[in-house]
């Protein structure tokens, strides 16, 4: 039973779907966010333009993986990539609900502590500009937030991407 589950995992991670799934999926994060934003007036917080970052990043090892699925050595990068993105996806998720029930006290101000020349709120502001402090998250759908949804996803993507990864990178492609 695990080598059918190594082997299935094998196929996927070689395989376009993958690949085509993780930038719809990453689209669709980005698109409920900027809904929520624009369409239900939930200005977003630091972190949430930060969890907006990993999100882009996230598209981007994805398109690589995409274009990269031919190279082997490439393609585990992308991999690799992927599981680092989630891996930040799990930290700002768990600040993000930390803050919203009061576990985690920081400083959340209006600075997204990116360096000056990489001044992407300022190049795409209606995606990546801060309108307001951290506190609380919208509900989503049957009494669950944002911040709870997003940390559940982070780290199914996580488990997932990993497993992914490492069979990607201790099995030869066939």
């Amino acid at each position: 039973m695990l080598s059918t589950l190594v082997k299935q995992l094998d196929v996927i991670a070689h395989s376009q779907w993958y690949w085509l799934s993780s930038i719809a999926t990453g689209f669709s994060f980005l698109v409920l966010a900027l809904v929520y934003q624009y369409n239900f007036e939930y200005d977003p917080c630091v972190m949430c333009i930060q969890i907006r970052l990993w999100v882009a990043l996230w598209i981007l090892a994805s398109i690589i993986g995409l274009l990269t699925l031919r190279y082997d050595i490439l393609n585990k990068i992308a991999h690799l990539a992927v599981v680092l993105v989630a891996i930040g996806l799990v930290e700002r998720s768990y600040q993000l609900l930390g803050t919203e029930r009061g576990f985690v006290f920081g400083d959340c101000g209006f600075d997204l502590g990116l360096p000056a020349w990489f001044a992407i709120d300022e190049w795409l502001p209606s995606v990546f500009r801060i309108e307001t402090s951290c506190g609380y998250t919208p509900e989503l759908l049957f009494g669950i937030t944002m911040a709870e949804a997003l940390m559940l996803f982070s780290v199914v993507l996580l488990l997932l991407s990993f497993c992914i990864s490492l069979v990607s990178l201790l099995r030869a492609r066939y």
